[in-house]
């Protein structure tokens, strides 16, 4: 059995680079929904995010050009998201939402990659597939909030609209769909929020299911290699 402290060591900054990122993730994620029904506590909800952007960027921060490209796709994000608290323009969130797409998008595929290709199974690596788990959710939570705008009624909700539920409506629908639990208190009416619903379930199953196999067969392959 491998040694507990040599498995949570290394260098620093390759141990440590996802878990603000997941920290800051759970905070928006788990403390965000109640913080709504306080005005006075809602800019956190923004704080979270904008944690989430600096830590997401630091965290793909070994090669410059890429962290450029990730710095360029953020910032439009957490420009719109901070004006759209300020002003109420609704352009900005839609603003927000797609460069939030992009950019979560591209940081999971370079994390995804970083844990895939990984040689040992880390506290680091863990933690770098559970945020790429989570910013599953999220990107989808950003697209269901985009069809509902530019196709209004997409959804159906035990609300009188699913919108008065904000951005933690589309998220929490999100996430139910991903983990199939289905609760059917959202349902995907028109033809793109069905078919991003059932993608989405597909993808989460895929993920877990393939990525568990390749962290025991990692793990396995990393125990047998000490032990010779």
């Amino acid at each position: 059995m491998g040694n507990p402290i040599k498995w949570f060591s290394g260098n620093r900054h390759e141990q440590g680079r996802y878990t603000a990122l997941l920290i800051s993730i759970v905070c928006y994620l788990f403390i965000s929904p109640f913080l709504q029904d306080f005005p006075g506590l809602r800019d956190l909800i923004y704080l979270f995010l904008t944690a989430i952007v600096i830590s997401g960027v630091y965290s793909v921060s070994q090669k410059k050009r890429v962290a450029l490209v990730a710095a360029g796709l953020a910032a439009p994000m957490f420009i719109s998201i901070w004006v759209y608290q300020f002003t109420d323009i609704a352009t900005m969130e839609t603003v927000g939402n797609c460069f939030g797409i992009l950019f979560l998008s591209f940081l999971s595929y370079l994390i995804l990659r970083s844990v895939i290709s990984a040689k040992e199974v880390s506290f680091d690596v863990i933690c770098g597939a559970i945020v790429v788990y989570l910013f599953i959710g999220v990107i989808w939570g950003y697209v269901f909030n985009l069809i509902e705008t530019m196709q209004p009624g997409s959804f159906s909700s035990s609300l009188e609209n699913v919108r008065q539920g904000g951005e933690s409506a589309f998220l929490y629908f999100s996430f139910v769909t991903l983990s199939t639990l289905g609760y059917g208190d959202i349902t995907p009416i028109s033809a793109p929020a069905r078919s991003f619903a059932y993608l989405e379930a597909l993808i989460g199953q895929i993920y877990l299911t393939v990525l568990v196999a390749a962290l025991v067969g990692l793990r396995i392959s990393q125990s047998l290699e000490k032990r010779k």
